[in-house]
């Protein structure tokens, strides 16, 4: 029998813990399902408070989970980010160290980088907080369009119901496809969703109205329809090209090139979702020149088509939006 550990630490999220419980936790034998040894440990076992105003009562400390093949870490708050439990960390290295399976949902992924056993890989966590995960931990690299990372033996999800996933993609592997496509059926779910956490990004870069840069990077936003090259953009900042490409990177934490494109895509979306533009419409519109441009760039980020993602967030009523007014260069 596989076993699986789950840890919970304060202000751990209720639905996320839920998910590896879930996943990992029922007995689902009259389905032909092997069950696992599933065990919840903490820290400090007892009263363990989530983050929405009620407790659970955890029987086991972190000693429960030393021999287990698989570890799971919940999120965890925000403050404990920068002041991971040492207890836990040293958890996750010997875990890491005999080779057990080791993942994380969302924010847990901040364990697993305190714990270095990240460094050198690619990996994943929340788009809200990849950005900061990426500033603490430039050895890793940090994707935030993605619902989950396997590298090696480490898994890390994006938040919320990418935990979900990630579970799935775990037990395909443990049990295999036709037993995981059971469980996925069981919970009425889909076993393997399309695309990636790109479709749901917001605003993928935050932009801080108070840098210097700002100005520029809020022409670029109300002319991403041209030719925005970085001597053209340097040039609107007064600096040398190489300044403003090292400066932007520095206060934005991607390129020029890299921010560029995705505040377009991020346009694309928009489009998309709020009017019946057609594509080569929009691909002028958001500076991709060509409706297969814009399939091919929309298609690697997003994880699906343009026209998939139309059918799948359209609020559009019929209505066409007016091309965007360009501000003189």
């Amino acid at each position: 029998m596989r076993s699986v550990a789950v840890v919970v630490q304060p202000g751990f999220a209720p639905f996320e813990f839920g998910l590896a419980c879930e996943a990992f936790g029922l007995d689902r034998s009259d389905d032909g399902i092997p069950n696992f040894d599933f065990r919840i440990v903490s820290p400090d076992p007892g009263v363990v408070p989530s983050n929405i105003g009620f407790s659970i009562n955890v029987e086991h400390g972190l000693d429960a989970a030393d021999d287990v093949d698989i570890l799971v870490l919940a999120p965890i708050p925000r403050a404990q980010w920068e002041d991971v439990d040492e207890r836990v960390i040293d958890l996750v290295r010997r875990a890491d160290a005999r080779d057990a399976w080791l993942l994380s949902v969302c924010s847990g992924s901040f364990v697993l980088a305190a714990a270095g056993v990240l460094d050198g890989r690619r990996a994943t966590t929340h788009w809200r907080y990849a950005h900061t995960m990426a500033r603490m931990y430039p050895e890793i690299e940090v994707d935030p369009d993605v619902l989950y990372v396997q590298s090696g033996n480490i898994i890390t999800s994006a938040g919320t119901a990418a935990g979900l996933d990630a579970c799935l993609h775990l037990l395909r592997q443990e049990l295999g496809a036709e037993l995981a496509n059971r469980i996925a059926r069981r919970m009425v779910v889909a076993p393997q969703r399309d695309g990636g956490q790109a479709q749901f990004i917001a605003a993928p870069i935050p932009v801080d109205t108070s840098l210097s840069l700002a100005p520029v990077t809020e022409w670029m936003m109300q002319n991403l329809h041209a030719d925005l090259s970085v001597e053209r953009l340097a040039a609107r900042a007064h600096m040398s090209p190489r300044t403003f490409a090292r400066r932007f990177k520095a206060d934005f934490g991607a390129t020029p090139a890299a921010w560029l494109a995705r505040q377009r895509l991020l346009h694309a979306q928009r489009l998309l979702e709020e009017t019946d533009l057609g594509l080569d419409r929009i691909a002028s519109e958001c500076g991709f020149g060509s409706a297969a441009v814009l399939r091919q760039n929309f298609a690697r980020t997003m994880g699906l088509t343009p026209t998939a993602y139309r059918a799948r967030f359209s609020c559009s009523d019929d209505v066409v939006a007016p091309p965007r007014e360009a501000v003189p260069a």
